[in-house]
């Protein structure tokens, strides 16, 4: 929850308190932006008005809570003398409804005598912020301005609901290129786990210059990874063909023990791995059974280049499941692996390299997205897993791996799509969405509960945690992550799509008809939320993401904001997949703009120089457009704000900064188009109060403000006396 710290509300209320005869209205004139602007006081006749209201707000960090519980009370704020409104054409605000909405009217007065010249009538929609413009010629034309109102229209008691970014709007409508940043840097601090920054693939070079924190082995090849004879099978992905390892996983270890990068390594749990490394072994042969396959997913219906294997699809259902042909022998492509042989491997790890507590093996993926494994492995697992059937291969190979490694971190259960967040996999492939038998024989709870659920009794039953993270996997669904930057409406999109993770006003178009919340997916506060409910102490991972487009300059936006993302809602690791799957011109790799989002939270001067290790609260008016992420360096105190300008104009913001003392100016870097092949140092930002900061169009800049205080000593407020 969103705080005022004690300091900085006390000197609010001192500078609230300042009571002064403000200038004539100028442009966009302040009266509430997370604390009213001096000159002006409340007047209410209701007591339940809260002015430093931590959630919901539009911009900064408070907003007004306003509650009416009798007819006719209202709000009402004064100011004296009476400001000059002559100038003045409109004023704006931002309104958030509560249940059911609000009927409301606003009203001016010119003096605390005078009665209204006009009312305004309106309704604030219920649970969502709206942004309303109110021309004074619809208030009475008023010169000047002593009192504004808004007062209960009902006739009876209404929902508490909230107030925002209220100012008077002179000569038109604000300046759509002027923005605010605020930072109070003593407010929603939070360690950043560094393995945010994590990747599947990096060459040595790349994973050194940005000391990467972790690598995973991981994807669909990996669930039947051999790791005796280094084989494994593509599943769907190419004809359930089995082929060499991509890179072996001894060889994946060693190169990150030299960059002194921590890995993560897929352990199977479908039951079987690749028999061979042979191309013509596969797992649908139109030789050894009768069926007609079917091209899917761009494969055509038998494999080119080994035309005895089929893509084993003979159909879809009418809600487009994939419909494979039964039975097949895993057999033909698989040797049994079992509980056993999962201990084994990791024993063998641990005698390589070592414990996971003495530089050996740190993470384990209890396999990849067996959500998908009937689709995906489908030759293998025809039946996808019920509730109880999961949990017990849970409880095998995790408590396997624990027995070969006690210190060894396990992250599952790896799912591939939201929609088994809270539906069973055996249900999903039944396509029993309304009457999902096997959640409905688990008393109805959301399958990540109910694992949470198993998780925590298994220890509290055995004195010992098997799972140490609950892992998901998320893309957009907009066509995003796995195609290059795409017209201007896709990068939009693209962009917009990130606020997925986080916002509770972001409804996904994609999952609207088919999630509970009417596409509200919030998933880092979800994960977070079900967590603390089930299984507290369970950390957050995202073992796979990508919003595609590496290889051009809205990818590396995208990027760098997912990664503030992450940082800020406490994501405590998370894996870029690199576009196996993704148009190859659009893969990451170190020499494309998104890797340089990377670097610029992890080395952005070439020396090392990292983003802050503790999130502090920072906030944009319009983050959509002008995104910020705040975060204090504890090495040396520096504070490190990274602005992510979206847009693909030229935008200028104040900043305004509480709870710390800078000491001199801030250095400033910046990657964009003007140079995509590198971050450019710019010309050190003198910091007075309240300093205007311009961002070029489509660019990431990262602002290094050194600290005033030696380092652990109590950061001292900077406050604009007047906000501009």
């Amino acid at each position: 929850m969103r705080r005022i710290p004690a300091v900085l509300s006390l000197l609010v209320f001192l500078l609230v308190g300042l009571t002064m005869p403000l200038p004539s209205a100028a442009a966009d004139q302040l009266i509430y932006g997370d604390a009213l602007a001096p000159g002006w006081a409340n007047w209410s006749w209701t007591d339940a008005v809260d002015f430093a209201n931590p959630a919901p707000v539009r911009s900064g960090v408070a907003s007004i809570a306003i509650g009416f519980s009798a007819a006719y009370q209202g709000f009402s704020l004064r100011i004296s003398p009476p400001l000059n409104a002559s100038s003045a054409n409109a004023i704006a605000f931002s309104i958030y409804g509560g249940p059911g909405g609000n009927q409301l009217s606003l009203t001016v007065q010119t003096t605390d005598s005078a009665d209204p010249a006009a009312t305004y009538p309106f309704t604030a929609a219920a649970g969502v912020w709206s942004a309303m413009s109110v021309p004074l010629s619809a208030l009475g034309d008023p010169a000047a301005i002593a009192r504004i109102t808004l007062q209960d229209a009902s006739g009876g008691a209404q929902p508490t609901f909230y107030l925002d970014d209220l100012r008077l709007v002179n000569g038109g409508t604000p300046d759509p290129t002027a923005l605010n940043l605020s930072v109070h840097v003593a407010a929603g601090r939070r360690a950043i786990s560094p393995n945010i920054y994590g990747l599947h693939n990096a060459d040595e070079t790349f994973a050194r210059e940005i000391g990467l924190p972790v690598r995973r082995f991981g994807g669909n090849l990996t669930t039947r990874y051999n790791w005796q004879n280094d084989a494994s099978n593509s599943g769907l992905d190419y004809y359930f063909i089995n082929r060499p390892a991509e890179i072996p996983a001894n060889t994946f270890i060693e190169r990150d023990r030299r960059t002194a990068t921590a890995s993560l390594i897929t352990i199977p749990m479908a039951g079987w791995v690749a028999k061979d490394a042979n191309n013509a072994t596969c797992g649908f042969s139109v030789t050894k059974y009768t069926y007609t396959p079917l091209g899917v997913y761009g494969l055509a219906p038998t494999n080119p280049d080994h035309p005895a294997c089929g893509t084993g699809v003979t159909g879809r259902t009418p809600g487009g499941r994939l419909i494979f042909r039964r039975p097949v022998d895993p057999a033909d492509t698989s040797l049994p692996f079992g509980p056993a042989d999962a201990q084994a491997w990791v024993a063998d790890l641990v005698a390589r390299y070592g414990a996971a507590n003495a530089g050996g093996v740190r993470f384990y993926n209890l396999d990849n997205e067996p959500d998908l494994w009937a689709d995906t492995h489908a030759d293998l697992v025809p039946v996808a897993p019920r509730y109880q059937e999961f949990r017990d291969l849970t409880y095998q190979y995790a408590a396997a791996i624990k027995a070969a490694d006690p210190d060894a971190q396990t992250l599952g259960p790896v799912l591939g799509s939201y929609a088994y967040v809270f539906h069973s996999f055996y249900d999903g492939q039944r396509e029993d969405w309304a009457t999902p038998d096997d959640r409905n024989a688990n008393g109805g709870t959301p399958f990540l509960a109910w694992y949470l659920q198993q998780m925590r009794a298994y220890e509290e039953a055995n004195g010992m945690r098997l799972l140490d993270y609950v892992d998901v996997h998320w893309y957009p669904q907009n066509g995003a992550y796995n195609n290059p930057a795409g017209s201007a409406a896709l990068q939009a999109a693209r962009l917009e799509s990130i606020r997925s993770l986080w916002d509770a006003d972001y409804s996904d178009p994609f999952w609207r008809d088919s999630s509970p919340d009417n596409g509200v997916v919030q998933l880092i506060p979800r994960l977070r939320a079900l967590v603390n409910e089930h299984y507290p102490g369970t950390k957050i991972a995202l073992t796979e993401y990508s919003w595609g487009a590496h290889a051009d300059l809205n990818g590396a936006l995208a990027q760098a904001d997912l990664l503030g993302v992450f940082g800020r809602e406490g994501v405590d690791l998370a894996t870029l997949f690199d576009g196996t799957y993704e148009n190859p011109a659009s893969r990451f790799s170190a020499e494309r703009p998104s890797a340089y989002a990377f670097r610029m939270y992890r080395n952005y001067d070439g020396a090392g120089g990292h983003f802050g290790d503790t999130s502090v609260q920072a906030a944009s008016s319009d983050q959509g457009r002008l995104a910020i992420y705040g975060a204090q360096r504890s090495a040396d105190g520096a504070l490190t704000l990274l602005v992510i300008n979206k847009t693909t104009q030229s935008l200028s913001s104040t900043l305004n900064l509480a709870g710390f003392t800078p000491a001199g100016s801030a250095a400033v870097y910046r990657y964009s188009a003007a140079n995509l092949n590198a971050i450019v140092r710019q010309a050190d930002q003198p910091l007075t109060v309240n300093p205007t900061l311009a961002f070029p169009a489509e660019s990431i800049t990262l602002l290094v403000l050194p600290a005033g205080n030696e380092p652990g000593q109590q950061p001292q407020l900077f406050l604009p006396l007047m906000q501009k």
